[in-house]
């Protein structure tokens, strides 16, 4: 398609063990123009952190973008952070939000992006638009740190020591922490409108018990200007 960059690989990372999900992705490697592989582990609750500090051991490719599986990237989602990358930063894309009650003909294309706008069943549409020129924001700041959609040099994941493994339980933390420590590496933040967008698909939530917890953890990070993890891609202790 115009416009439409193909990434040199892809790592699926599953925080689960599914023989069915195995087999799809299998099944489309030799259709993919590029390298597609499966990372997975035993469900024992959320390790998000785990299995992609595993996943970044395989990548080869010296840039990385990160995507959540509730999230669509559309079309120029690779092209757009190929070109935002640049030494010293990594890049913050946005998402909208497709209404739970619209995904299945959002994903079947019942109904289409801009039917669904009008009909107002996407949160935070102006989030989910192409513009002719980008709004970008350089900037070391907490808000809007979400892990669905962003990238960064994998020489710079690697200085932090990846992703914080003491983070454990759906939520919030893990990815705020990672992106912190990159601030304290040295690196600022692209925070990007207009490019490099993904459509996230609505589901229901889990319980956030862990939170508080995490938000101490986070809050150590910050104010200790920690910038590797000691339970990360190397374990220190």
């Amino acid at each position: 398609m115009t416009g439409t960059v193909i990434p040199d690989e892809i790592h699926i990372s599953e925080d689960s063990s599914d023989l069915n999900t195995s087999t799809l992705i299998n099944s489309f490697k030799e259709k993919y123009p590029c390298v597609l592989e499966h990372h997975f582990q035993d469900d024992l609750g959320f390790r998000k952190c785990k299995i992609l500090n595993e996943s970044l051991k395989f990548c080869g490719s010296d840039y990385i973008i990160f995507l959540d599986g509730d999230c669509l990237p559309t079309r120029h989602f690779v092209q757009d952070h190929m070109k935002l990358a640049e030494n010293g930063y990594f890049v913050q894309g946005r998402r909208c939000f497709v209404s739970i009650d619209s995904v299945s003909d959002f994903l079947l294309k019942k109904k289409s992006f801009l039917r669904l706008c009008l009909s107002g069943k996407i949160n935070g549409i102006f989030k989910g638009i192409r513009l002719p020129v980008p709004i970008i924001k350089k900037n070391a700041n907490q808000r809007g740190l979400i892990g669905c959609n962003w990238s960064v040099w994998k020489s710079d994941i690697l200085a932090i020591n990846g992703f914080d493994e003491e983070y454990e339980g759906w939520g919030i933390g893990e990815d705020s922490d990672a992106a912190s420590r990159l601030y304290n590496l040295g690196l600022i933040r692209k925070f990007v409108y207009g490019r490099a967008i993904v459509r996230h698909l609505d589901h229901p939530v889990l319980i956030k018990d862990h939170l508080n917890e995490s938000l101490k953890r986070l809050k150590l990070t910050i104010e200790n200007k920690k910038i590797r993890c000691l339970r990360g891609i190397e374990k220190e202790r």
